[in-house]
């Protein structure tokens, strides 16, 4: 061997032992050195960690009985780690049979080389559980089948993986649809809260986001933090009720031929809404369909976000602020000449009758047009708005349901009123209130005066501990006296009228209303808005129901539409309620 060559091996050797001892060395030093040996503990353990953002379960939705309106349900994340894909063609297959993917867009993406810029690819997401299920029982065939074959075109579905999550679940699908809202995702791929409570208490259900480390090593997956899911919400809403109540809407709708249909059952003496149904409703777990379902400006609860013109049944609120007032008594007698001048215009009865000498009963009950504006006229326009103001017209009733409306009430003093409105509003035209708004107003007749703000939560349930919500008196716009005159008055109107309205067994009372509907060239009286508001039974209201059909087309009127589905209504309701006929309560309440 040649001395060069010697004198190279040895200057490599002595490198080599140097480099050795300095890495004893090193290790000693940090051995002997407590704070040195704390420090690699702690650079080991940061790389034992990833950083990771956990989200919550959402809070679930349930009606007052504790049925589950809005859940969770576990759906996977499809995705394809490239680094691990053994044959694109059976994962392109497999995807385009099982998930119904294109086969071409798959394969390209399971073709693709691994590198630092493509390591994994989601190709779907929101995949149900029994897909998956058929995916994998197929990956463990194909595996069995090959055995240790390491032959890269046998047919193997590696690479495809799984991953599990929560998605937001509507096991009633339609039911309560207008009220619960819906989840999905927003321009930023980040799942939100869409209308109802879904939007309002978006917060609230989803929870809080936690960024937490994750270990990386799988024998101590058992640290990953629990975070807790977000808060729950129990409803006023009686599952059973609601349901009841939307067959019913839907049979009134196609029945009359009416564009929609709203019906709301509320507790006067609680305020708590016991259903709310509306049309057109939707399947919450198809929330892509929102915009093929609601079209235009169709809002998505016609109940607490679009006003209308509610006309005749505004003159229960009139005439009981008349009463409460003073202006007028119960037998104050008014001549009916079938018009009456106010603010400039004229006023008819809605058949352009003449009905002579009334008292207030009879104004009521044959719903003179023309006596309730005298009536207005008579409390001026100070007494008449602050009624109305007291009764919440032109304010929010503070529900809590994303997107409610506050109507429309002019007063003296804006610019768009005239002195005519006074006229007009008496009667429920040129005001415009949303059916929750006029049911909360009228509620307030059916419990002695007293005006309970509408409430459709009746519990939050958070971190295992339930908080009742308030019972809120919102106003006392009339005494008991005059709640109780209203009741009798609107009850004996009905019997009189021998109306189809009336219940067998029960005594209820209520209004008809037929609004006209306002154009751009005036107000057209072959298209109309039906309602019918009524309470009962009249000794001890249970129920408040307020019905309401946009533009039937079997006929402009309410009494014949309106007034047969509150009937319906409350044939249901005192089954459902468990109220016992009026004969049969006082034995019961002696018992």
């Amino acid at each position: 061997m040649k001395s060069e060559h010697i004198w190279r091996y040895t200057l490599l050797g002595t490198l080599l032992t140097v480099f050795a001892g300095s890495i004893f060395v090193r290790l000693v030093s940090i051995q002997l050195n407590p704070e040195q040996v704390n420090a690699f503990l702690q650079q080991r353990e940061l790389y034992a960690w990833i950083p990771h953002t956990i989200q919550p379960a959402r809070g679930l939705i349930y009606d007052r009985w504790g049925n589950v309106l809005a859940g969770n349900s576990t759906v996977y994340e499809v995705g394809i780690e490239l680094e691990q894909v053994v044959n694109p063609h059976t994962i392109a297959l497999a995807s385009s049979v099982v998930l119904g993917l294109d086969y071409n867009e798959v394969y390209q993406v399971a073709s693709q080389p691994a590198s630092p810029q493509a390591i994994y690819r989601v190709i779907a997401d929101l995949v149900p559980v029994d897909k998956v299920e058929r995916l994998t029982e197929y990956a463990k065939e194909l595996e069995e089948l090959n055995g240790s074959s390491r032959d890269p075109e046998r047919a193997s579905l590696r690479g495809l993986v799984f991953h599990p999550h929560l998605q937001r679940s509507y096991p009633e699908k339609e039911l309560a649809s207008n009220i619960l809202g819906f989840v999905g995702r927003n321009e930023e791929g980040e799942l939100t809260g869409y209308f109802g409570l879904e939007a309002n208490f978006d917060e609230l259900l989803a929870g809080t986001p936690q960024r937490v480390l994750v270990p990386n090593d799988p024998i101590r997956a058992e640290q990953r933090p629990n975070v807790p899911p977000g808060s729950s919400l129990i409803l006023t809403i009686d599952r059973t009720i609601q349901a009841e109540m939307e067959r019913l809407v839907d049979r009134a709708v196609e029945t009359y031929g009416a564009e929609s249909g709203t019906i709301i059952i509320m507790d006067p003496e609680s305020g708590d809404v016991l259903a709310m149904a509306t049309t057109p409703r939707m399947d919450l777990n198809e929330y892509w369909r929102y915009g093929e379902i609601f079209r235009g400006s169709t809002p998505f609860n016609r109940a607490i976000s679009q006003a209308y013109e509610p006309g005749s049944v505004f003159k229960v609120l009139t005439m009981a602020a008349a009463i409460d007032s003073g202006a007028v008594k119960p037998d104050t007698i008014f001549l009916d000449t079938g018009v009456f001048e106010i603010g400039g215009i004229y006023v008819y009865n809605w058949n352009r009758g003449v009905w002579g000498e009334q008292d207030m009963q009879g104004c009521m009950q044959h719903s003179l047009n023309v006596c309730l504006a005298w009536v207005a006229s008579q409390m001026g326009n100070s007494t008449f708005y602050r009624y109305m103001e007291a009764f919440g017209l032109g304010h929010l009733t503070g529900i809590e349901l994303y997107g409610e409306s506050s109507g429309r009430l002019k007063v003296p003093g804006d610019r768009d009123w005239v002195d005519a409105d006074l006229g007009t509003n008496a009667f429920g035209q040129g005001v415009a209130a949303t059916p929750l708004q006029m049911i909360a107003a009228v509620s307030s007749l059916a419990n002695d005066g007293k005006m309970m703000a509408p409430r459709i939560v009746r519990a939050i349930v958070d971190k295992g501990r339930q908080f009742e919500t308030e019972q809120r008196t919102v106003g006392l716009p009339v005494r008991p006296e005059t709640a109780r005159i209203m009741t009798d008055m609107l009850a004996r109107s009905l019997e009189e009228e021998a109306s189809v309205a009336l219940v067998d067994g029960y005594r209820v009372a209520g209004k008809t209303g037929t609004g006209e509907i306002p154009t751009a060239f005036g107000y057209t009286s072959n298209v109309t808005n039906a309602s019918f508001v009524g309470w009962g039974p009249t000794d001890d209201p249970k129920f408040v129901v307020y019905v309401w059909l946009e533009k039937p087309s079997a006929s402009i009127w309410g009494s014949e539409t309106a007034a047969p589905v509150f009937a319906q209504v409350v044939e249901r309701l005192v089954v459902l309620m468990d109220i016992p006929p009026d004969g049969v309560r006082p034995v019961i309440a002696g018992q």
